[in-house]
């Protein structure tokens, strides 16, 4: 099994614990659009506490990757994501964030 395969068996096992439906074909077009960055430990994860971290989340992947103009509705989004995985989850896997981002604002074209 490749490293990506394993990432993404991780993101469905985390989804599945989650309670969480989703689109396996979209999550892995999210997770490969996130390059490298998915295989840091670091990197591979939002941290939902630290505000430069959400306004980088917004600015460069909901402003620039989906091409959505900036707004209190961004800002909304992305708090209806951190109250989907838990404040308190450790493991908010920025491929599950971003991908539950594009499913919340209906942005899945980005990724046909």
């Amino acid at each position: 099994m490749s490293k990506f395969d394993e990432c993404i068996a991780t993101y469905h096992e985390e989804m599945d614990k989650l309670g969480i439906s989703y689109d396996a074909d979209l999550l892995r077009k999210v997770a490969k659009g996130l390059g490298p960055s998915i295989y840091n430990t670091d990197s591979s994860k939002v941290s939902s506490s630290d505000k430069s971290e959400l306004d980088r989340v917004k600015t460069n992947f909901l402003i620039k990757k989906l091409g959505l103009a900036d707004g209190p509705a961004l800002d909304d989004a992305i708090a209806g994501v951190v109250e989907q995985l838990g404040a308190s989850n450790r493991n908010k896997y920025r491929a599950i964030f971003y991908y539950l981002l594009v499913k919340k604002l209906g942005k899945e074209a980005v990724y046909a």
